[in-house]
């Protein structure tokens, strides 16, 4: 046997691995905008209660990650439907008249679109260490 036959396929934990970075990437993102909570001058502990719900939907996601993590379909599908679902959301409150399309289409983009990406990535992960198996 060669070196080569050795070696395990490097795309399956490339695609593995993506799919978790860009999942903890996106949530840490998205919880910067709790941050806002402390721009509105009234007592701390006030700024800490708004930014605890504003950290509500970082923790949703980061609890579909952990599930994710250990079952990848499940869980991919999980982050899937959160950022379809969360996108008409999302779009709804940015999109106000037609001259702002693209900026709620950008918005869209920037939020959900990398919980979709990651939520195909889990799922074909899974697809890719079944077949492996």
């Amino acid at each position: 046997m060669t070196e080569t036959e050795n070696k395990p396929p490097l795309l399956p934990g490339i695609i593995r691995w993506s799919a978790r970075i860009l999942c903890i990437l996106s949530i840490l993102f998205m919880s910067l905008f709790a941050l806002d909570a402390f721009s509105s001058g009234t007592s701390i502990w006030l700024c800490i209660g708004g930014f605890l719900i504003h950290m509500i939907p970082s923790f949703i996601i980061a609890a579909v990650l952990v599930l994710a993590w250990k079952n990848e379909l499940p869980g991919g599908i999980l982050l899937l439907l959160i950022g379809v679902f969360t996108a008409v959301v999302v779009f709804k409150g940015n999109y106000k008249n037609p001259g702002e399309l693209l900026h709620a289409l950008g918005i869209v983009a920037a939020i959900n679109l990398p919980f979709i990406a990651s939520g195909g990535l889990f799922i074909f992960s899974h697809f890719l260490h079944r077949i492996k198996k």
